[in-house]
């Protein structure tokens, strides 16, 4: 099990003395030199790793059933073609499912079904073979939140790798506001990277739209947040690669 403290400002002391107390357990604990953010803070825990299946949970997740490493074992036995594993999520504090940790659109239409080959992954608790990282590479590292599981999943999809959602692994997420980005931050970063993800798979049209939809979204739930927004506008010029189904083109740019 290993445990990277992302440089928080928050004191991890009681976990520190567990692990010290319990030196017959596998546990390792990496303290990074800064705050990572998501993308890196993960890859720098997948190159500690040396396990066939790795599970992710972010730091305000957990899970709710006891059996939820032998089901994602089973899983992975069951689809041999499934690179990664998708779980059933809900908020700790209400008891319900989480909308937006569903992997599909569709939600009143299948949050009910057991288990689908979906397309996107939440980030708060999944399971990735680590065959995909070497085959696909890592999370993208210019992505310091939101995003990042997209990227990930349109690469392992082009490599004919699927995404599996079952809800054998259900997940309590607490969601705290503590230690995280503010909200304007958040929401502009959600939106840049919409744009690099949708740069680097969709055609052109779809570039311009969701770059100009999520840029106008930015500015409406920041209240007008214009220096944001024209700071976005410049962090967004230039992306360095473009996939046309499969094959990769290098573009001049600074991201």
């Amino acid at each position: 099990m290993i445990f990277v403290n992302n440089k928080s400002s928050v004191s991890y002391r009681v976990l520190e003395d567990f692990i010290a107390a319990h030196p017959e357990s596998p546990f390792r604990y990496f303290v990074t030199e800064e705050n990572l953010g998501v993308s890196r803070g993960r890859n720098y825990a997948i190159r500690q790793s040396r396990a066939p299946i790795l599970v992710f949970l972010d730091d305000d997740a957990l899970f709710r059933n006891g059996g939820a490493l032998r089901a994602i074992v089973d899983i992975f036995e069951e689809n041999p073609a499934a690179g990664l594993a998708a779980f059933k999520i809900y908020y700790q504090r209400t008891g319900e499912m989480q909308v937006n940790a569903f992997p599909h659109k569709r939600f009143a239409e299948r949050k009910d079904w057991h288990h689908f080959d979906t397309y996107y992954f939440s980030g708060a608790a999944h399971a990735i073979r680590r065959e995909v990282f070497d085959a696909v590479g890592y999370y993208p590292e210019n992505f310091f939140y939101g995003m990042e599981e997209y990227d990930l999943s349109y690469r392992a999809l082009d490599r004919e790798y699927t995404i599996r959602y079952d809800d054998r692994v259900l997940v309590w997420h607490k969601e705290s506001p503590t230690g995280r980005l503010t909200p304007r931050e958040k929401r502009r970063g959600m939106w840049l990277n919409k744009v690099k993800v949708a740069w680097k798979y969709l055609p052109m049209r779809y570039v311009v739209s969701v770059a100009v939809t999520w840029g106008l979204w930015y500015l409406v739930k920041s209240k007008g947040d214009v220096g944001g927004f024209l700071r976005g506008w410049g962090l967004s010029y230039g992306f360095p690669v473009r996939s046309y189904g499969g094959r990769w083109e290098r573009r001049r740019g600074g991201i």
